[in-house]
């Protein structure tokens, strides 16, 4: 794949049209909070048939595991399964399209429906029985309710494992839930909270940091459980982001994902790093989406804005800055071609690759907002400019679905063979 197909084009025209109608007028109210992103997400999965895509895909996948669980499956529904496994490969590029084009105008708006969607409710349809998706992956898929995925404590940093100190013990058939996790996408409004905590087993020769981890779905308003109020941060102003609180929440078997603490999968580590490698792709994309609209705006501005009699894309340091946002596209873009080909080839990107793609990406669509900005002089550093915007966005690239730092542990394991 070299570039958009014919379909991508459609879709990226329209998604541009409804940016301009429903996004691009309530920027500053999305910025200051004003707005939640979450009536917006769902008029977007609605006008675009993606809710109905969802719940028919969905269906046949919920048909298709009860036929098999049933043992009354037959091989036209394990094609079916296997044309909607296709379809979804098919699909990815559309889905890019779509999230580099809202992550270049409304960054946060992509990292709550990513989270939501992407880590959440995919949690539950890749680890849940089949009564867990029955109970609460319709109304996800839909954006009807939103999801938050809950693995970040205030200790642990990226060391999410090992300094994980939320914590359940079995009392009966149940288990109560103590802790604390913290910079939770949609936390403070989410609906279903899907969470990680080591199984406390009362033995104290067992390390903590070895302990099993167990991965819940809490609903919001449970007893125990308090959501904070959104954090005031330097970007993502759009995506709600908070605290978690547990405070012997009871949890029955029903909200254990799996059901069982042997899942066949492992245990909630497997499920986590599975996750890890989606949203460090998905960063790619935003991370392109943020380049390509610093690469508009600047070129637009290089055009137009005019110094000494002439305009300021004649001088060559001006140049210099937009052929280096170029080749950062180009880059970038290949990447992302390369995660759709691969995806279709059933080929699927290693941690360590995937951990690469992200360290690279969003250096780089941070360092091109920073450009931008001093492109735009003094303008840039306004907000109605908007490249503004963009640079405190593009920072947050760096720092969450893993700090950098931790990206270069992962592509360093990966190609050392640990």
């Amino acid at each position: 794949m070299f570039e958009w197909s014919e379909t991508d084009l459609m879709v990226r025209d329209a998604v541009r049209a409804f940016i301009d109608r429903e996004i691009r007028p309530n920027l500053d109210a999305l910025d200051s909070g004003e707005m939640l992103p979450y009536p917006i997400l769902t008029k977007l999965f609605a006008e675009f048939g993606i809710a109905a895509m969802a719940t028919d895909a969905l269906e046949k996948q919920l048909a298709a595991e009860e036929a098999e669980a049933d043992g009354t499956a037959d091989e036209a529904s394990k094609a079916a399964g296997k044309r909607a496994a296709a379809a979804n490969a098919e699909q990815q590029s559309m889905m890019a399209v779509l999230v580099s084009e809202l992550s270049g105008v409304c960054l946060g708006l992509v990292s709550a429906l990513g989270v939501s969607t992407g880590l959440g409710a995919a949690t539950i349809q890749a680890r849940g029985t089949l009564a867990q998706k029955k109970r609460w992956l319709p109304e996800l898929v839909t954006m009807e309710k939103v999801a938050s995925w809950a693995i970040t404590e205030p200790d642990s940093g990226s060391d999410a494992f090992g300094g994980m100190k939320t914590y359940v013990r079995r009392d009966g058939e149940d288990y109560i839930l103590n802790g604390q996790k913290t910079f939770i996408t949609n936390g403070p409004f989410a609906d279903v909270i899907v969470v990680y905590a080591k199984l406390d087993e009362g033995d104290a020769s067992v390390d903590k940091r070895d302990r099993k981890v167990l991965t819940f779905v809490l609903d919001k308003g449970m007893e125990g459980l308090t959501q904070g109020k959104p954090f005031k941060k330097m970007g993502l102003h759009s995506s709600p982001t908070g605290e978690l609180f547990f405070d012997n929440v009871r949890l029955g078997r029903d909200r254990l994902l799996g059901e069982t603490e042997e899942h066949r999968g492992g245990d909630g580590r497997e499920s986590a790093r599975t996750n890890f490698v989606a949203e460090r792709v998905g960063v790619t994309f935003q991370a392109l989406g943020i380049i390509e609209e610093c690469h508009r705006l600047c070129v637009d501005y290089a055009k137009n804005r005019k110094l000494w009699g002439q305009e300021i894309g004649r001088f060559q340091l001006v140049q210099l800055k937009l052929a280096k946002m170029e080749i950062a596209r180009v880059n970038v873009r290949n990447m992302v071609f390369n995660v759709i080909e691969r995806t279709r080839a059933g080929k699927p990107l290693s941690l360590a690759e995937a951990s690469a793609m992200k360290l690279y990406s969003s250096e780089t669509a941070t360092d091109v907002a920073m450009e931008a900005v001093q492109l735009f002089g003094g303008n840039g550093y306004m907000s109605e400019y908007r490249v503004e915007q963009l640079a405190r966005d593009a920072k947050s690239l760096m720092i969450y679905a893993g700090s950098n730092e931790i990206q270069v542990t992962h592509i360093a394991k990966g190609l050392l063979g640990r």
